[in-house]
């Protein structure tokens, strides 16, 4: 069975950044896609980043590249978000999500999901 848990969320100021973490219990045999979405009240969730863990081929959405990067640790079974230059509109739920296993990595090849973790940045 697949569990994943987000931690490391909070408030904090424009500017400002946070890291989240994703905790996996996740068989690498399996495993081949991970990823972050985000879902703000009243917006669909929308994709962040995502990461094929073999090769460590990383994907970003427009809204976030440059400022967000996206990192595994396979010793640790955690995937890791690092968010700078944080904006009021990068304010949502967090999630993490694991691909279908032998999918190839696409925001809609994501079968298992965490229960989130809230970010606010205020101005």
């Amino acid at each position: 069975q697949v569990q994943l848990v987000e931690s490391g969320g909070g408030s904090v100021q424009t500017g400002e950044s946070l890291r989240l973490s994703c905790g996996y219990t996740y068989s690498s045999r399996l495993r081949r896609c991970m990823g972050w979405f985000r879902q703000a009240p009243g917006k669909a969730r929308e994709g962040v980043a995502w990461i094929e863990t073999t090769h460590g081929v990383t994907f970003y959405a427009d809204s976030v590249k440059g400022r967000f990067t996206i990192s595994q640790d396979n010793a640790k079974n955690t995937m890791y978000l690092q968010m700078n230059s944080l904006k009021p509109e990068d304010s949502a739920i967090y999630s993490c999500a694991a691909g279908f296993p032998g999918r190839v990595c696409s925001w809609d090849g994501f079968a298992y999901w965490g229960q989130g973790t809230q970010v606010t940045v205020s101005s």
